[in-house]
């Protein structure tokens, strides 16, 4: 039957998209987490997409007052009005004061009262969506595993009853942060919420689904931001649920030159590497194809890690290109990325934003290691890169990944990781000597989706833009990091300086 349910959303589209659609209508759910890793503003998010739709919406608190509730809300710019908040600090009066005369302890008649006065509330209110804060409150009130259990398992019968949906919310706290078994066995579904701290850049935010009775939701940690405005869900990117392999047509560079080298260029839904040391000139060629894309009406966005944006565009300037034109008309986007604070499944999902509602055609990440430097767990990011890339062929997406080496050679191996075998076309720049200068030099190393040239080339980047060379063939010590150039001195390009004096 529970397929016919309509689900309910919870507020946070990430969220609901990990579950397929958000909850199932008049269960009883389980938001568990530390102090501080979000749990009360993912609540109040769920009761105000409640008033949004029209749901009656009541939040019992145990554990904030509800000045602390309106703090929070303010400080997300939202009000509670429509939410019914039912604090229970100021029900206390009610217990009054006869509850000395009786044999029983104070705590037991506490208890049950408390869970009385709950139930009443429950009963006047009549509301659709409940959320309950915190359980560890009355953990502390029962005193007794046994007795707290019980409780519990009351307080699910009785709204299961009354059709409402629930989020109780426990704190894992630190002598306690074992999850509770028991409240999980009770739960339609666990919602997990944690708080890493990383030796660099601020702390982590994860959420993990541990369960969801009739629900294919998709497993393991999802990053989770919180920021004015709310909670934001990001969720895991798994390329294979988006089936639409491609392999399209080569793109242009706009440097006729440049395409040979590729035959006609890189082919939509591949992944270029442009690797080699600082300045040869690997920016200006990615941004190159950006702005391309641009001209051919497409749109493009550049994350920009390693640089700011206005030495990316006075670069551009300089090349003869006009990039601030094109970003005003809405066709080229130039984020700049703080990698300290960017959680790779909040940059996949920034990144498919651009696919899915831009259409961007062209992406390209300056640099690939200001991105992995952002996260020291290493594998588990090439793992997350692999998708995202996997992802982005599928859209049919050119993916430019700038790959600076060390140094002013750059060895042959590509830095830190082994990145060669994602990408289906790596573009190799050297510095080489000739004649007494030092000069630049272009080859492409393997193109998986075409054919491409051995030929080493000439590269020279002046205020008229990218000038490619004729092939040269003629090298003493290719292999000893800066090889020199003895052939002949007709294929090596001048300055258009010198040329126009002459």
């Amino acid at each position: 039957m529970h397929h016919s349910d309509p689900r309910i959303s919870t507020g946070t589209e990430g969220l609901d998209l990990i579950l397929n659609g958000g909850l199932t209508p008049g269960r009883t759910y389980l938001l568990e987490g530390a102090p501080g890793s979000g749990k009360t503003t993912l609540g109040l998010q769920y009761l105000l997409e409640g008033v949004r739709v029209g749901d009656r919406c009541l939040y019992v608190t145990l554990s904030e007052t509800s000045e602390e509730l309106h703090a929070v809300a303010s400080s997300h710019g939202w009000s509670l009005d429509g939410i019914d908040l039912f604090e229970l600090s100021s029900a206390e009066e009610v217990l009054g004061d006869g509850r000395q005369q009786t044999v029983l302890h104070p705590w037991e008649v506490e208890l049950s009262a408390t869970v009385e006065l709950i139930m009443k509330r429950v009963d006047e209110a009549r509301p659709q969506r409940l959320v309950f804060d915190s359980l560890s409150e009355l953990r502390l009130l029962a005193q007794d595993a046994l007795r707290y259990r019980r409780q519990v398992l009351a307080l699910k019968q009785y709204f299961a009853g009354r059709n409402i949906t629930v989020i109780l919310v426990d704190d894992l706290t630190g002598e306690r942060g074992e999850r509770d078994a028991h409240l999980h066995s009770i739960s339609h579904g666990v919602i997990t919420l944690e708080r890493r701290t990383l030796e660099f850049g601020s702390a982590r935010r994860q959420l993990q689904v541990q369960k969801m009775r009739g629900v294919e939701f998709v497993g393991g940690y999802h990053d989770v931001a919180i920021e004015r405005g709310g909670f934001l869900v990001f969720p895991r990117l798994i390329a294979s649920d988006f089936h639409s392999p491609f392999l399209g047509d080569p793109i242009s560079s706009g440097v006729p030159e440049l395409d040979s080298l590729l035959e006609g260029g890189p082919s939509r839904g591949t992944c270029v590497v442009l690797t080699g040391p600082a300045g040869c000139g690997k920016s200006s060629i990615a941004l190159r194809y950006a702005l391309e894309a641009c001209e051919r009406g497409e749109n493009a966005t550049v994350y920009a890690f390693d640089e700011r944006i206005g030495t990316l565009i006075s670069r551009a300037r300089g090349m003869g290109d006009n990039p601030c034109a094109m970003m005003e008309a809405g066709c080229l986007k130039v984020e700049q990325m703080d990698p300290a604070d960017v959680a790779p499944g909040q940059f996949a999902w920034m990144v498919r934003q651009e696919v899915e509602k831009r259409g961007a055609k062209v992406i390209v990440i300056d640099s690939l290691f200001g991105y992995l430097a952002s996260m020291p767990e290493e594998k588990q990011l090439l793992l997350q890169l692999h998708e995202l890339l996997s992802y982005l062929n599928q859209q049919g997406v050119v993916t430019l990944l700038l790959n600076p080496q060390h140094g002013l050679m750059g060895s042959m191996n590509t830095g830190q990781l082994n990145i060669s075998y994602i990408a289906d076309v790596v573009i190799l720049f050297r510095f080489f000597e000739a004649a007494g200068r030092l000069r630049k030099a272009i080859s492409v190393l393997k193109n998986r989706s075409g054919g491409h040239e051995d030929a080493i080339r000439e590269l020279r980047i002046d205020d008229r833009g990218i000038r490619i060379g004729e092939p040269l063939t003629a090298f003493k010590g290719v292999l000893s990091g800066t090889p020199e150039y003895v052939g002949d001195s007709d294929p090596l390009m001048e300055s258009r300086l010198d040329a126009a004096s002459k």
